[in-house]
Order: structure tokens, then sequence, then C-alpha cells
């Protein structure tokens, strides 16, 4: 697996490297001190697992990721044990807090390797995968990491964008056509003017009166699939 290594103290990237080094199958594909760094080496290396600090000059590691057009899996590291919780609301894959101890970092190792394991998994019917598999979410003081799989349903709210998954329902200053552009076209869906869904969600399609659509999602949510994209749903689904 490919790490990157994203942290303003150098003595604290090298004693990371150190530790790493003694895990056979992880190749260290850089490092950056500073976010806009970080943020560059994310796009340009394209890692499998990033080793996070969370206080940095400037933009501080959850401002990273909001940042980011791809969010690999994420390990926090950093000296304030007090950012746990908000690490962990963000579901990132685990939290180290430094000094890291090389048995704390082999229990993070088994969850990275778990976590790559389910990912590669092929699933019934899946398409090409998207490069973009997660994003990083934002409201108020709250954030998310969330697994676009995990997401059902994604619906404009004027200038914002509501994210559905789980029982979370974040709503982001961003537009539904920004997000859309980044989504897997094979697995995302635009329903409507204001709704794209995720077609791995739908259990049910029902007809209606005028000759539009209604998917029933896994979720229960009905979604109302316009006319115009009636058709193209029909051909995609073999309806």
């Amino acid at each position: 697996m490919r790490a990157l290594i994203i942290d303003d103290e150098r003595l604290a990237r090298n004693g990371l490297r150190r530790l790493l080094k003694a895990h056979s199958d992880i190749e260290i594909a850089g490092e950056a001190g500073t976010a806009d760094e970080g943020l560059r080496a994310i796009s340009e290396l394209n890692p499998d697992v990033l080793f996070l600090d969370v206080e940095m000059p400037g933009r501080n590691g959850f401002e990273l990721l909001e940042k980011a057009e791809h969010v690999p899996i994420t390990i926090f590291t950093t000296a304030y044990d007090t950012y746990a919780v908000r690490a962990f609301e963000a579901s990132a894959l685990d939290y180290l807090v430094k000094p890291i101890s090389p048995e704390r970092l082999n229990s993070s190792l088994v969850k990275v390797r778990g976590e790559l394991e389910v990912q590669s998994k092929p699933r019934p019917s899946d398409a090409p995968r998207s490069p973009l598999q997660q994003i990083f979410l934002r409201e108020g003081d709250r954030c998310w990491i969330v697994r676009l799989a995990d997401v059902p349903l994604l619906e404009s709210e004027g200038n914002y964008v509501r994210v559905y998954f789980g029982k979370e329902r974040p709503l982001i200053l961003r537009s539904l056509s920004a997000i859309e552009a980044r989504l897997n076209p094979s697995a995302f869906f635009r329903a409507n003017r204001s709704q794209v869904v995720n077609l791995r969600w739908i259990e049910h399609v029902g007809e209606e009166i005028d000759g539009g659509l209604v998917a029933r999602l896994a979720n229960a949510m009905a979604v109302k699939i316009s006319r115009r994209q009636t058709k193209r749903l029909k051909e995609l689904l073999s309806l």
C-alpha cells in the first residue's frame, strides 16, 4: 500500500518513516510539511492511506480534507488527544497520539489492510470504480469522511446540497452539479433537477400515472424520476 505522511514537524515525519520501515507491504509515496503541500501530494500521488497531523500552520488537518478532491483512508496523528472524539466523528479510520508506539501503529495498519481488502472486493453488477470513493463533509463543527457507496441520495436546496448517509443529513455549501461532476456516472444518476440517486440503493421502481417513475431505495426513501430521465433510467436498469 502507498502511504503519504503530512506533518509540519520534520522529526515527527522521520520518526513515522522509521516505524513504517518495519512493514514490508508499505511504500512511503511521499511526505508534506503543510496542508497546501499535502493537497498537491494527495492529488499527484493518489495514496492508499494518509497519516495526517491535525495542528499545522495555515490549514489544519480537517480543513485539508475539506479541500481535497480525493480523500484516502485517513489516520490522524497528533500530540493532542483532545482531538480524538472529533477525529472519530469524522470517520477517520484511526487516531494516533504522539509519540507513536510500534504496537499502536501495528494495530492501525491492521485496520488499514482490512479496509483496503473491503474496498477491493468486487460487487455484483459493479461498474468500473470511480477514483473518488469517499468525500469529506463539514457542517458547523461536525465533519465526516463518507464512503460514496454509503450515500443513497444527494439533494439540492438552493446553493446547498443535503447529503444522506446513515442517520445523518448534513447540508453543505456546494452546488449539486459540482458534486455530480466528481461522481461515478455509472453509479450515480440525476433523477430530476434537484436529486442525484445512488443506483445501487434502488430496490424497486414503480410506474407513475403520468408515465414517470418512482424509485424506492433501500433506506425506504422514494425518489421521483422526471419524465425526461425515465427513458435513460429504464435503459440503465434494463427495465
